[in-house]
């Protein structure tokens, strides 16, 4: 049931994302360039929008979101049950999962930090 909303509220949105382009192209170029700041995307001056704006409300970014959120459903934490086996990014670029770094009985401990 879950999933299905999910493909719902995607569906629905790019649907909506979709159209919105096709009207008002140059409201949404704002718009999606707004969403760029917030990831930082703006900041690489050789990636422009033309690189990557158009792809937004495609089918492909349809099927990844989709895929994304259906991923995640699998990833949540309740208190007092067992941690989900999460994908990690090893610093070599390697996808492992969580409970990969894990050594016999010795507790894993996960430090999360920034450096900006």
């Amino acid at each position: 049931l879950q999933k299905f909303l999910i493909l719902l509220h995607v569906t629905a949105s790019v649907v909506v994302g979709k159209t919105l382009m096709i009207l008002f192209p140059n409201a949404m170029k704002r718009y999606i360039l707004k969403l760029g700041e917030k990831s930082r995307m703006n900041e690489n001056p050789k990636f422009s929008y033309e690189n990557w704006g158009p792809t937004f409300f495609s089918f492909k970014y349809l099927i990844f979101v989709m895929k994304v959120k259906w991923k995640r459903l699998e990833d949540e934490a309740y208190e007092g049950h067992p941690a989900p086996n999460t994908p990690v990014v090893t610093f070599s670029g390697e996808v492992r999962h969580l409970f990969d770094f894990m050594q016999d009985n010795r507790p894993l401990i996960l430090n999360f930090g920034s450096c900006t």
